[in-house]
């Protein structure tokens, strides 16, 4: 009699089982953003104020070194974190006191449409003892998981400094 009972619940138990496996919450996948330098803010040479603009009147260089992000899912949204390594070296001009190093951020959807914009400053301490610096820039911000989101990073360079770069560094 025991032996019916068990051919009884075997199916119950296997309909149990399978309907265990199907059930739930479906997994979302995501990709999280990935960051890219916009060409011709990779780099920014600053000068002094006044009129000079050969080597001499350089008060810093300054670069984009490395970019990444982390993400995680939370109901429908990216939680992105962008981290963001800038790289500064003082020049002969440079001055004391706190150098400020200009940079921004911009979330892209997929038809390449600016949908967050921010600027930030990297600030440093340069001088004659330590006249490099790197900052590692960890900012946070929220995108739809639906994808296709890009990041696009840069050093805001002046119309100036935009030109000299562009010249190949010569005057």
């Amino acid at each position: 009699m025991t032996h019916g009972k068990v051919v009884v619940f075997a199916p119950a138990l296997l309909a149990l089982s399978l309907a265990a496996c199907g059930g739930g919450t479906p997994e979302v996948s995501y990709a999280c953003p990935q960051p890219f330098t916009v060409q011709d803010a990779e780099r920014l040479t600053h000068f002094k104020d006044g009129p000079g603009r050969d080597p001499r009147d350089i008060a810093y260089e300054a670069s984009i070194v490395g970019a990444a992000t982390n993400c995680s899912l939370s109901r429908n949204r990216l939680d992105v974190t962008l981290y963001l390594r800038v790289s500064v070296s003082a020049g002969p001009s440079a001055g004391a006191g706190r150098t400020s190093v200009p940079y921004f951020v911009r979330v892209l959807d997929s038809g390449n449409n600016v949908v967050q914009s921010q600027d930030f400053n990297a600030d440093f301490r340069l001088t004659s003892g330590n006249p490099r610096g790197s900052s590692q820039e960890e900012l946070t911000f929220v995108v739809p998981a639906d994808g296709g989101y890009r990041i696009a990073v840069g050093l805001r360079p002046t119309m100036e400094e935009l030109n000299y770069n562009r010249r190949g560094r010569q005057p």
